[in-house]
């Protein structure tokens, strides 16, 4: 089991990763395309990295946005280092 870290160390790691925010003890993202091919177009992308680590996000869909949600359910979904390690994943995806 994965251990929650604390909002320092939370917000220390997110000052490399740009729209993440910390909120409601989850990591969030919101994302906006150019067209709906391209939201599901990375949120596919998602849904491969989330399975090659073995860690499942919530992904929201309206038309050209996509909201993401990290936590970890075993942990209390509280964050930990999975939920950090899939955020720099999916920002590489993202730029």
């Amino acid at each position: 089991m994965s251990s929650p870290l604390d909002s320092q160390a939370i917000n220390a790691a997110l000052k490399g990763l740009e729209g993440w925010v910390y909120q409601d003890s989850k990591l969030f993202k919101d994302i906006e395309f150019r067209s709906f091919e391209d939201a599901i177009a990375f949120i596919n992308q998602v849904g491969l990295l989330a399975e090659k680590q073995n860690h499942h996000p919530e992904i929201y869909n309206c038309y050209r946005r996509v909201q993401l949600k990290l936590s970890t359910h075993d942990a209390g979904d509280h964050v930990t280092e999975k939920d950090l390690t899939l955020a720099r994943a999916i920002q590489l995806l993202s730029l």
